[in-house]
């Protein structure tokens, strides 16, 4: 079943549509207070072999396309701008405590097509400069709780709104190292331990996605730094906010974010992953020489969002993709429809 038994959503697609506008501009303006980010434009295709586009886990295969009145050149749909914004805060000359954030649209054509997940990845995509000296795990935290906030701001306003809509969220995030998750519960899965934990506290931040041999879960080598730490204790200087869904009694992921890599963890990073061939590509020789400045981002799920703060089952319900024939007849046969 791609629904829960007896799931009937709380708003009409009317109050939907609405709603949905409504919990983007909230956050989006928390989101940009809280960070001090600027709104900018960002590109839906990079050139193929640059290196900007996003590799993901490293298995998935962008959407490319040739341009005629460019003599065939190559281009690819980015799968995300975790590369691209780190060189626009460097062309931009944007000041360490200021960033950026924009509208990422993505198409991810490898991914599965669930309940959680389309092909058509839209969130809002940001990165800020940050002091060197704030390459720590306290830095991370304090701006993983300024995203939590605006998250919580968001979901209050939404129930003044409509009511309908009760905040189930805890009113702090609880933060869990990957390694102390993995200790705990040595005989789950990842994405169980993910699940267990989330039940539990409602709302967590767990570090040091990557890491590991196995790791928690895949993470590119080349934009966080998940192989150092500042405490000498854990690795990880990134993360997964991960909240628990009480419609579907599942966790659900919303943002994936961390302070970018510098030059000695880059290459670090490379050699573990054994593509140390990506150093002498476009985007990676400018951080090497320097170019770019040390920073922290991530990307924050549009439609994971507005599906957890709208009560909603199915990510279909608030995002128009491609989606199997047996889930929209059971929405059908339920009296909604997916877009």
């Amino acid at each position: 079943m791609f629904f829960p038994e007896g799931y009937k959503p709380l708003l009409s697609q009317h109050e939907t549509e609405k709603a949905i506008k409504d919990a983007k501009d909230t956050f989006e303006r928390s989101l940009s207070g809280a960070l001090r980010l600027s709104r900018v434009t960002s590109p839906i295709f990079v050139p193929s072999g640059s290196g900007i586009n996003d590799d993901l886990n490293g298995v998935e295969n962008p959407v490319r396309f040739s341009v005629k009145n460019l003599g065939g050149e190559n281009m690819e749909i980015i799968q995300s701008l975790a590369k691209w914004k780190r060189m626009a805060l460097a062309d931009y000359g944007i000041k360490p405590g200021r960033g950026i954030y924009t509208d990422m649209n993505a198409l991810r054509p490898d991914d599965d097509i669930d309940a959680i997940h389309s092909i058509y990845v839209d969130q809002w995509d940001w990165e800020k400069v940050m002091e060197d000296s704030d390459r720590n795990l306290d830095y991370l935290k304090s701006t993983v709780r300024d995203i939590y906030s605006a998250i919580k701001r968001t979901a209050f306003l939404l129930e003044e709104d409509y009511p309908v809509l009760h905040d189930t969220l805890p009113e702090s995030i609880t933060f869990i190292h990957s390694e102390d998750a993995a200790a705990e519960y040595p005989d789950l899965t990842p994405q169980e331990r993910e699940r267990e934990l989330a039940r539990r506290y409602g709302a967590i931040f767990l570090i040091g996605i990557g890491y590991g041999n196995p790791p928690h879960s895949g993470r590119a080598p080349d934009y966080d730094d998940w192989s150092t730490s500042s405490d000498g204790l854990h690795h990880g200087l990134n993360g997964d906010i991960i909240v628990w869904d009480t419609v579907r009694s599942d966790s659900l992921e919303l943002s994936s974010m961390g302070i970018r890599v510098n030059k000695e963890s880059l290459l670090r990073q490379l050699e573990i992953r054994g593509c140390m061939d990506r150093k002498d590509l476009y985007w990676h020789r400018r951080l090497l020489d320097g170019e770019y400045p040390q920073t922290i981002g991530g990307g924050i799920g549009q439609s994971r969002l507005c599906m957890f703060l709208l009560h909603k089952a199915h990510v279909g319900e608030v995002q128009a993709s491609v989606w199997q024939n047996e889930a929209r007849e059971e929405a059908r046969r339920a009296g909604f429809s997916l877009l």
